[in-house]
């Protein structure tokens, strides 16, 4: 097991992606168990200065939350979202799967084909599955490149919204029509069990 924990360390820190079990289990020797290596090997990088992460459906060698500051000169910022593009990432983040016409009833205004663009392009955004409903639109949803981004295993690791008012982000009351945060967690089990009525891979 220490031999597979080695491979499993040497694999994810030469790959620029987060890697998958089934990835790993596929480089490595027949009988090895990727799985339990990567738990062993969590918990050996446990209160170091990088860490072995879950993102997603994959695992990745990142650097420790608290050390970030760190890097900071390292960090080259190759664009900046407009407001408009903020806006709508944190819809699709918070409602996913979501639709354009949903995501325009939330903002209140028509969202604009360059933004969705620049999300897609950034690959933080992709089209998830199309709703049966008339016209079958298509939706959006984060990818694991934006949960890798921000450091988030999941979507549902995303402040709630007692973070984000604390933090000065959001007013104290929701824009009218808007689903508050909150309840998007507290529903997503009924959302979840509708699922497959609503949508069509």
């Amino acid at each position: 097991m220490a031999e597979q924990e080695r491979m499993v360390e040497a694999v994810l820190f030469a790959s620029a992606e987060p890697v998958t079990v089934r990835d790993l289990e596929a480089r490595m020797p027949h009988g090895c168990d990727a799985a339990e290596a990567l738990v062993r090997l969590r918990k050996r990088y446990e209160g170091r200065g990088v860490r072995v992460v879950h993102v997603g459906e994959a695992w990745a060698i990142r650097t420790a939350p608290d050390l970030g500051f760190l890097m900071q000169k390292e960090t080259v910022e190759t664009r900046k979202l407009s407001r408009a593009a903020i806006e709508t990432l944190a819809i699709i983040a918070y409602h996913q799967p979501v639709t354009r016409a949903e995501i325009e009833e939330i903002r209140g205004v028509s969202v604009s084909r360059g933004t969705v663009d620049q999300l897609l392009e950034m690959e933080w955004i992709r089209f998830g599955r199309r709703k049966m409903t008339p016209g079958r639109p298509v939706t959006f949803v984060v990818t694991p490149e934006f949960l890798d981004h921000f450091g988030l295993e999941n979507a549902r690791d995303l402040p709630g919204l007692k973070e984000l008012r604390a933090a000065g982000l959001l007013e104290n009351r929701p824009p009218p029509g808007a689903l508050a945060l909150g309840e998007a967690e507290d529903d997503e089990d009924q959302i979840g069990a509708g699922q497959p009525e609503l949508f069509e891979d």
